[in-house]
């Protein structure tokens, strides 16, 4: 066709650049969406470990991090269930509880 191929028609450069420009759009969007998500994740563990250790006293740091290490859904109900903790013991039973697949 006249010696141009696709790839030199203005019509198929323009197509590429708003692809280009959606993309990076997107990208920027799921960025943002995660950075949250990793915020709100990161807040809920500060918060819920301050909770844990005014009720249960000090933490170790494997409790610590087996804490940090929980999904947000998980730590929001971890922070429902400590309102009926007394003793550190109670913590690591519901830990356990968790790990052992028993989730509500």
């Amino acid at each position: 066709m006249l010696g141009i191929s696709l790839q030199d028609t203005r019509v198929y450069r323009e197509a590429k650049e708003e692809g280009h420009q959606e993309g990076r759009q997107e990208g920027r969007q799921e960025g943002r969406q995660e950075g949250r998500q990793e915020g709100r994740q990161e807040e809920a563990v500060e918060l819920l470990l301050r909770q844990l250790s005014r009720r249960c006293g000090k933490l170790s740091q494997d409790l610590r991090e087996c804490i940090a290490s929980l999904p947000l859904p998980i730590l929001e109900s971890l922070s429902e269930a400590l309102l009926d903790f007394t003793e550190l013991a109670d913590l690591e039973a519901w830990l356990e509880n968790y790990h052992k697949g028993d989730r509500n």
